[in-house]
């Protein structure tokens, strides 16, 4: 029997240790918890949800939620795992991450082709077969390593959103309502235009926490802290992730500002502030928030920080299958490889096992089309340019473009890809 060495048991690592076990591979599953941890981990089970806990839309009016179907067709194991997890949160995937990270754990330990390795990996084996997966927090001897395999830096920095105490939050000052819908499973808190205008004045002039020697303020924009934001223009938070836009007020009115609250967990006590990844220090996080009428005394289960985010140039040293152009070896998947998000951390996983597989068995490889979501996710890392290269989510204008009246080209996206990817299923894994 064949065997893989896998480094990393978070999201992508797990994904692609589970379909190369079902597929007759062994797998060794390193991972460093629980005898270490990195600044952003406290769980010993794999798959910790560190940012948030949703996996995005599951609606096909979004490219998240195309990528998602493809991947349930596929039988991807760790989505599966969340979809048994899931906690209301309108039509997004969110997951009571506890629960997942647990599920996900019990699933590896009990398949018999894996053998999970609590360790660090100081050196890549070359010889072998090996799948890097060791996410964005890569310890500093892998990370290393890596750059002697691939001579690049590969670094930015990413901030996490706070978790409050649902007991905590004044919801007289509070309407439940998923934006653009009349009814829904977040909450939010109202702003109106002069406590907006404190809220950001504060905001703007609160303290960060200071930067180490080696950290700069290169952060990927997708996941800006928000004071970062904010001090981009007032409006800025107005017209991003506090925007009162698809929402109505009991009068009929728009508000001026919104600050969304969604479930963190199954038991509902636990909700993240949607959008508000920052960096400020703990103290200041309180005296902030706190200005928001519904927060005034609010309980932080866990306050926002930043941290480090690791990834490698994907269009200078990858091929078009996840393995390195110098080692065809040697694959990577998962946040590390340059894709960017929960979900596409999964989906980098499951294309990551498939090459994989067809390289120890000599097989052509089938890769994944730009038609279709997973196919324009890998396409894109190898066809990005490799100047400033920056990690990217699924959207539609990665898949390749498709003749069709603006009205229904969603949908003919959606059709096309889904089409491919039942053909693609009868190749896979034979």
């Amino acid at each position: 029997m064949k065997k893989v060495i896998v480094i990393g048991a978070g999201l992508a690592g797990c994904e692609c240790a589970l379909q190369l076990a079902n597929h007759g591979v062994k797998v060794e599953l390193y991972e460093q918890k629980p005898s270490k941890f990195t600044e952003a981990h406290t769980n010993p089970n794999f798959c910790e949800l560190v940012c948030s806990n949703t996996f995005k839309s599951t609606s096909l009016d979004y490219a998240s939620g195309l990528l998602k179907a493809e991947l349930s067709e596929l039988k991807s194991q760790v989505l599966d795992c969340a979809y048994k997890c899931k906690v209301p949160a309108g039509d997004a995937l969110a997951v009571d991450r506890n629960m997942f990270s647990k599920m996900v754990t019990d699933l590896i330990k009990s398949n018999p082709n894996i053998t999970v390795l609590e360790k660090e990996v100081t050196k890549i084996p070359l010889s072998e077969p090996v799948i890097i997966a060791s996410g964005p927090l890569t310890s500093a001897h892998l990370a290393e390593e890596i750059k002697q395999l691939t001579g690049e830096s590969f670094y930015f920095y990413d901030a996490l959103a706070p978790i409050i105490e649902l007991d905590s939050v004044d919801l007289s000052k509070t309407f439940k309502q998923d934006r653009w819908n009349e009814e829904g499973e977040h909450i939010n808190c109202i702003l109106n235009k002069e406590e907006y205008t404190v809220f950001w004045q504060e905001l703007v002039n609160a303290q960060r926490v200071p930067l180490k020697h080696f950290e700069t303020e290169k952060v990927f924009e997708g996941c800006l802290p928000l004071e970062v934001m904010a001090k981009r223009g007032f409006d800025t938070l107005r017209f991003g992730p506090m925007k009162g836009k698809g929402f109505k007020l009991e009068d009929g009115t728009e508000p001026y500002a919104v600050l969304q609250l969604r479930k963190e967990n199954i038991l509902g006590n636990l909700y993240n502030l949607v959008g508000c990844q920052t960096n400020l220090t703990y103290p200041e996080q309180r005296r902030v928030f706190s200005l928001i009428p519904a927060l005034k005394n609010v309980k932080f289960a866990r306050y926002g920080a930043m941290h480090r985010n690791s990834y490698i140039n994907a269009p200078k040293v990858l091929t078009n299958k996840f393995s390195l152009k110098e080692y065809n070896n040697i694959f990577f998947a998962g946040q590390i490889s340059g894709v960017e998000g929960y979900l596409e951390s999964v989906a980098s996983g499951f294309l990551c096992a498939v090459y994989m597989w067809q390289y120890l068995n000599g097989k052509t490889t089938t890769v994944f089309p730009a038609t279709t979501a997973l196919g324009a996710l890998g396409n894109y890392l190898v066809c990005a340019s490799e100047v400033n290269f920056q990690p990217m989510h699924i959207t539609w204008g990665l898949l390749s473009p498709i003749n069709a009246p603006k009205e229904q080209k969603k949908s003919a996206l959606v059709n096309r890809a889904l089409n491919e990817i039942k053909n693609i299923k009868e190749q896979l894994w034979k």
